[in-house]
């Protein structure tokens, strides 16, 4: 298996004059100084190196392999610091010579498959195969007998012929450096292909699977996933080549694919898995920030990549490692009280195995005067008696200074030592009371006049009219949580509901709250986890107030706990548990389920006493199968439903017992001469009842009295043969099958007959004729033997055929069953003469062959579809019309056309056959249709034009054609 991703970039290592490399790094920094590294260490560009910067960008004149070879970084920085380019790799592609050395050949006998090795001489950079049959330019083409590698370079031919004979050299070019080498002629070893069993692919990648099988007749080659899900358009099955392509390939490609190649021989498959990687790709970067000093930065990076990328930070093109006031964890950064000191280019590195992706921002942090621009106090402010007001002052500033307060003429606080935020507590005539100040800072920056145009206004207070209450429900039902309120007209209300205090975000909750009117909410389809206290909070400008009340939310019990197997035995287990929450509503009954692995998930089980109350935590488990392992597990109910099950008890095995199941369908016949076959169904491992477990069989002739035992000491046999030179053919047997273990015998089966093994016919079938139906399909016909039911039987007829080049032990071959006299081959290749004969067989194999006749398949169909086809719409009628198609010399004269139409892509087709280039179908315009279109001849039907999609066209007579060129 072979998976082609994307490469580092390679260049030639001739040494030209001005041959170069400019490695470009965008970079918008003003006025930016640029530095480069090779392998960490620095490049000093001069006069005499043949190292230069144009800008940012270096140039390298007359390239080096030793010398330039590596990996290469850039560095920018200016005044306001300095960021890193992610890594470049140079590397240098060469290709040496094959080794002198000849090969010697080896003889293949004709029919078998070989692999022809090239073993490419060593190299750096991508390259391509192709092979040489005896002398230039006879390249081997491919088809589905020869295939070439693009990952090794070897050579399958599946099948040999006598036209392969010949020498065969392997052919090499460089992709990168166009050099192109051959290789000595190629022995013809026996190897098998290996396929790795997980190959890695990149996210957005192509990746190519080849696959190739050995093999007479030439074997056909599928692939299909594992885990059966098909294949997308995009993949690409070269069933020609045995090539699987998947382009851009993401997560959902990712799995265990097998390749099957199959003949009439046989089938084998080999499996490989597609591994998904993907490198980091930033999805979050930290954007450039201006901070004021004493302030706090917190930048997060955040990027995707399989596997999950690591993070780290750089300043100035220097590693951050976390201290006092600056931490780095993952992706994120954060610094606390900045100062002038961190101003600098910061950058974000997310890194896998695969690769890093860098992101830059800059820092700056600054000083501000005291400025009120931004946050002007309030001219006018209506309060509460006895209430509380609150003034803010938060002027622009860095660093942050000092600040008082004045009324009028007369200084509140001098140097007050608040953030700004000032109390008054006011009284009925409107004087100033006292005054509160909080939060301490450190500096005095300036002063300001605060002018109250008027502080009046007494409201009437707010007042919640709904009385609280408790609230019962059922789970599925809907309530509606009343918050009614008188108050003052002339202030705007504000509702705000609280669930066990945390505030209800409507729209959120998975849509169960609703805002109903006014201040009420609504709960729709109430589950258990509503339960709890609701606090409905109502505020005005100048007060608040708040009620609450209690919702009680009655459900299906909890599940119960604790389940414990107190004692079991081969056929019952006695359990106990404890009650789980009742949920507001008693228990009434309670469920007992057990599973095995062997059951179909859980099942309700027999129980003592038959119904468990919902009182009773303890019952006994009955009519247990001996010897299987159980879990248990309990589930309550209550008037309103049942609840969740319990977790599953420890598993437990019941005891051994000697069995009571005897094997099923107990038949037989068949074998080889002087062989009485006894075959059966094994008892499932539920029913063994214990371990040793085995089978009795015993047998007689009929009509006999003595019977004959024999033990199979094996729980999954399934089969018993006895062979003596006594026993006649197709002679009947009285037959029965019994069943023990460790713990005694079991009972036997039913008595059944059965015939000992019979010989094959002893006739050869006669009148044999073979004729052509098309290029793939042969009809064979014969007479039939007598059918009977002597030791001689006839049960069907078995067609050997191959083709005039093979011999007959490389013939395919085909069975009919019952008494036809006729079959027809089908997959066979045109303009081909093939040979056929015909044996009856029986259960003792094939008898004597025919007399053996040939046949000549017709010429193959036209290879070549229909092209230029056009359509167009009138009157409720598809009009197709395409050019001939014309047979080519080696095939079968086209006699006419299938159009195939339907209705949606999985249905099947409807036909209609034409000798002309043209057909209307009246079809209803209101569909959508599929159309295809097939030539045919006596060599069968040929290959069919691209499917053409007409779409849909409600309510118009008249379309524009469509083109389609093959």
């Amino acid at each position: 298996m072979n998976a082609l991703t994307n490469s580092p970039y390679l260049l030639s290592s001739t040494n030209r004059p001005g041959h170069c490399l400019s490695i470009v790094l965008d970079l918008t920094a003003f006025h930016s100084v640029f530095r480069w590294k090779l392998n960490g260490t620095a490049i000093t560009p001069k006069s005499v190196s043949h190292y230069s910067l144009s800008g940012g960008n270096l140039r390298i004149s007359n390239l080096d392999k030793d010398q330039d070879a590596g990996t290469y970084q850039c560095l920018a920085f200016n005044s306001f610091g300095t960021i890193v380019s992610r890594e470049a790799s140079l590397t240098f592609a060469y290709m040496e010579n094959f080794k002198t050395h000849r090969r010697s050949s080896v003889s293949v006998r004709e029919g078998q498959g070989v692999v022809l090795l090239c073993g490419p001489p060593s190299h750096s950079g991508d390259l391509t195969f192709s092979w040489i049959f005896n002398e230039y330019p006879s390249f081997v083409k491919q088809d589905t007998r020869r295939f070439i590698s693009q990952e090794t370079g070897n050579l399958y031919i599946a099948k040999v012929e006598p036209s392969d004979v010949g020498n065969y050299t392997c052919v090499v070019t460089n992709t990168v450096t166009k050099t192109r080498v051959q290789g000595p002629p190629t022995p013809l070893p026996k190897i098998e292909v290996q396929f790795p069993e997980i190959v890695h692919v990149a996210k957005g990648s192509t990746v190519k699977v080849e696959c190739f099988a050995l093999g007479n007749p030439v074997p056909s080659i599928n692939w299909r996933r594992m885990d059966g899900i098909p294949f997308s358009r995009k993949v690409d099955v070269r069933k020609a080549s045995g090539v699987l392509e998947i382009p851009y390939f993401q997560q959902e490609d990712a799995g265990t694919y097998e390749c099957v190649a199959e003949n009439s021989r046989g089938r084998n498959t080999v499996k490989g898995k597609l591994s998904f990687y993907a490198p980091p790709h930033l999805i979050e970067k930290p954007q450039d920030v201006q901070k004021p000093i004493d302030d706090s930065l917190v930048w997060e990076c955040k990027a995707t990549g399989k596997p999950k990328p690591s993070y780290r930070w750089m300043k100035n093109g220097e590693n951050l490692e976390s201290l006092e006031r600056i931490q780095v964890a993952n992706g994120l950064l954060s610094i606390s009280r900045l100062t002038l000191s961190d101003i600098g280019m910061y950058q974000c590195v997310a890194g896998n195995k695969h690769g890093e992706v860098y992101s830059n921002a800059e820092l700056k942090v600054i000083a501000v005067a005291p400025d009120f621009s931004q946050s002007q106090l309030r001219s006018h402010t209506m309060v509460k008696e006895g209430g509380d007001v609150l003034m803010e002052c938060r002027p622009k500033m860095s660093p942050w200074g000092g600040i008082s307060w004045r009324k009028g003429t007369w200084k509140i606080l001098e140097f007050c030592t608040t953030i700004g935020i000032t109390f008054y507590s006011i009284s009925s005539l409107g004087s100033l009371h006292n005054i509160m100040v909080a939060f301490s800072m450190r500096f005095v920056a300036t002063s300001f006049t605060l002018t109250v145009v008027h502080v009046c206004c007494f409201p009437e207070p707010t007042i919640i009219t709904t009385p609280p209450s408790t609230l019962d429900v059922t789970v599925g039902e809907s309530i509606v949580l009343p918050c009614q309120v008188t108050h003052d007209p002339s202030l705007e209300l504000k509702f705000t509901w609280f669930f066990n205090e945390q505030l209800i975000h409507f729209g959120n909750h998975g849509g169960y709250f609703e805002k109903h009117s006014a201040g009420d909410i609504m709960i729709r389809n109430i589950q258990l986890r509503h339960a709890g206290k609701y606090t409905c909070a109502v505020q005005t400008k100048v007060d608040s107030i708040s009620i609450a009340a209690d919702l009680v939310v009655r459900g299906p019990p909890g599940p119960p706990t604790s389940i414990h197997v107190e004692e079991i035995s081969d056929t019952t287990a006695s359990l106990s548990w404890r009650p789980g929450p009742d949920n507001h509503s008693p228990v009434t009954t309670y469920t007992i389920q057990a599973r095995t692995p062997f059951s179909l998930g859980w099942q309700a089980v027999t129980t003592v006493p038959e119904m468990v109350g919902g009182r009773r935590l303890t019952a006994t488990v009955i009519d247990l199968s001996p010897w299987v392992e159980y879990e248990f597990r309990v589930l309550a109910s209550n008037a309103i439903g049942t609840g969740e099950p319990s977790k599953p008890s420890k598993q437990a095995r019941t005891k051994e017992t000697s069995p009571k199941v005897t094997p099923a369908n107990v038949s037989g016949g068949g074998g080889s001469r002087s062989e009485l076959v006894i075959t059966w169904e094994p008892v499932p491992e539920e029913l063994q009842n214990g371990g040793g477990f085995g089978y009795v069989v015993a047998f007689r002739p009929y009509g006999a009295t003595g019977w004959m035992q024999a033990a199979v000491p094996s729980s999954e046999a399934s089969k018993y043969v006895f062979k003596n030179d006594s026993i006649q053919p197709f002679s009947p047997f009285q037959v029965k099958v019994g069943v023990y273990n460790n713990e005694g015998e079991g009972p036997f089966g039913p008595v059944i007959t059965i015939y000992s093994a019979e010989e094959e016919p002893g006739r050869a079938p006669t009148r044999i004729r073979a004729k052509s139906l098309s290029a793939s399909e042969i009809e064979v016909s014969w007479k039939a033997l007598p059918w009977n039911t002597s030791k001689r039987r006839v049960l069907g007829y078995e067609l050997r055929y191959w083709e005039k080049r093979e011999k007959e032990e490389a013939a395919s071959v085909q069975r009919t069953v019952g008494n036809q006299t006729s079959a027809i081959i089908r997959g066979v290749r045109g303009s081909n003469t093939y040979y056929v004969t015909v044996r009856a067989y029986n259960t003792a194999g094939a008898g004597l062959p025919s007399v053996t006749v040939n046949v000549t398949t017709k010429k193959p169909p036209p290879s070549q579809p229909p092209a230029k086809v056009m359509w167009n719409t009138l009157n409720s009628k598809i009009i197709l019309n395409w050019e001939q198609v014309k047979a080519l010399e080696n095939e079968s004269e086209v006699t006419g056309y299938k159009v195939l139409y339907k209705r949606n892509r999985h249905s099947r087709p409807s036909v209609m056959e034409t000798n002309t280039t043209s057909v209307e179908l009246s079809l209803p315009m209101d569909e959508e249709y599929f159309i295809q279109i097939k030539p045919f001849g006596e060599g069968g039907e040929g290959s069919s034009s691209r499917q053409i999609t007409i779409p849909r066209i409600p309510g118009q007579s008249l379309v524009d054609c469509f083109l389609i060129l093959h």
